[in-house]
């Protein structure tokens, strides 16, 4: 098991207890603010990239089916992949973790690239590349979710995740525009763009300083002793009842709610647009998680915590009700605006108080068995969403997920009362 020892005075980031600074108005320095710059270019390259790819498959298949395999293809890697990701970030320097990753989510844009400019009839390779993504984004998954609670300057973890996730959601807005764009003028060079994006990223990770944890890199033991510490964070989440509680909430809300999945059929069964005004759709998510978590950069939630995120689970599922129903482009991206908003506050709520609920030294594993439950069902919800539209129609498929949704929120407000309870992030605290 590795051992976390003491932080050295040069610490960087934060200390064991970031949570007793809640609210405080600690400064974030110079270095630090390298991070959100390449979880931008990170949001910015993957959700860019998966806009197009939806497209592109959409446009060569006509299936919704294809869409949700799309989604599956990513989920696949990251439930084989996400436990050791978790281990070995543990265990080795998170920016070395999240650079390699990004190493080899750029190697597989570069593959597609080549691959569409060839002027494919097949959709199997792009699934083949696809998974190989997913297999790199499996690897930088735990560190990239961690490291903001890591760096975070003492006092200030809130606003350092706050700051973190409004450079992920400017990621999702920037993304799909730029990236529909350059499809129009080049089907093959959105790929190309991310592949330069995750490069630019990866080198930008040498800026941000160390963590000021020193951890052992010793992996011996062989396989049975890597899947014990990735099971470790298993069992903790399984006994700690507000990690479960969270974590739980999102992975079946998000499993039910993949609408977004399906907005290449959307886009074109039902509101009759093309590339870009499907890019424009793909960027309302980024627009309205954006202005939420701006306002959460500046005003951190400070009471009632656990009340507000129900209340933003249950806003998601509503709004995408009303996008499953609506034939409006306008009504569609206000919807998409209010859901993503919602969305944002969930998972705001989450990468808070999952990380502080954890002790550091286990963090990347809890993290990435997170992911695996709640990042990934992002891409399980697509291939739900993807059956459901085979089997019900897009409108069908969307409304049925929107109202799942919203029973998964009644079912937890009754199978989970602490997790409503909580008031103030400062109330957390790790637990062995």
């Amino acid at each position: 098991m590795p051992v976390d020892h003491h932080r050295g005075a040069e610490r960087h980031a934060g200390d064991d207890s970031p949570a007793s600074g809640a609210g405080s108005s600690a400064r974030i320095g110079p270095r630090l603010w390298a991070l959100p710059v390449v979880i931008f270019l990170t949001a910015a390259m993957t959700v860019g990239q998966i806009t197009i790819l939806g497209k592109q498959v959409y446009d060569m298949t006509g299936e919704p089916l294809d869409l949700g395999l799309l989604g599956l293809a990513e989920f696949v890697p990251t439930l084989l992949l996400a436990p050791l990701s978790g281990v070995l970030s543990d265990r080795f320097d998170r920016r070395v973790m999240y650079a390699c990753g990004l190493v080899g989510e750029a190697a597989a844009s570069a593959g597609l690239y080549f691959y569409v400019a060839s002027d494919p009839a097949s959709v199997v390779p792009i699934f083949a590349l696809v998974v190989l993504f997913g297999c790199a984004r499996s690897m930088l998954s735990a560190a990239s979710r961690v490291m903001p609670v890591d760096m975070a300057p003492p006092g200030a973890v809130e606003r350092m995740v706050a700051v973190c996730m409004s450079g992920w959601q400017a990621g999702f807005v920037v993304g799909p525009v730029v990236f529909s764009f350059v499809f129009v003028v080049d089907v093959a060079a959105p790929y190309l763009l991310a592949a330069a994006a995750a490069l630019a990223a990866a080198a930008l990770l040498a800026v941000v300083p160390a963590s000021g944890v020193a951890r052992s890199t010793a992996v011996g033991g062989g396989v049975r002793a890597v899947l014990v510490h990735a099971l470790q964070g298993l069992r903790f989440i399984r006994r700690n009842r507000v990690v479960l509680g969270i974590i739980s909430l999102d992975l079946f809300a998000v499993l039910f709610g993949g609408a977004v999945a399906l907005l290449p059929a959307i886009a074109e069964e039902r509101l009759g647009v093309g590339a870009v005004g499907l890019g424009w759709l793909r960027a309302a998510v980024g627009i309205g998680a954006l202005a939420t978590m701006a306002v959460l950069a500046v005003r951190p939630l400070a009471q009632r915590v656990g009340l507000a995120l129900m209340a933003a689970v249950a806003v998601f599922g509503l709004g995408t009700i009303v996008l499953g129903l609506t034939r409006s482009y306008a009504v569609a991206f206000i919807a998409l605006l209010a859901l993503s908003g919602a969305d944002s506050v969930s998972v705001f709520v989450r990468s808070t108080l999952v990380p502080l609920a954890t002790p550091e030294n286990m963090r990347g594993r809890v993290m990435a068995v997170e992911y695996t439950f709640v990042g990934a069902s992002n891409e399980l919800g697509a291939f739900e969403s993807g059956v459901a539209g085979a089997l019900l129609g897009v409108a069908g498929a969307v409304v049925f997920g929107g109202v799942g949704t919203l029973a998964v929120v009644a079912a937890w407000w009754l199978l989970f009362p602490e997790l409503r309870r909580i008031n103030r992030f400062a109330e957390v605290h790790p637990n062995p």
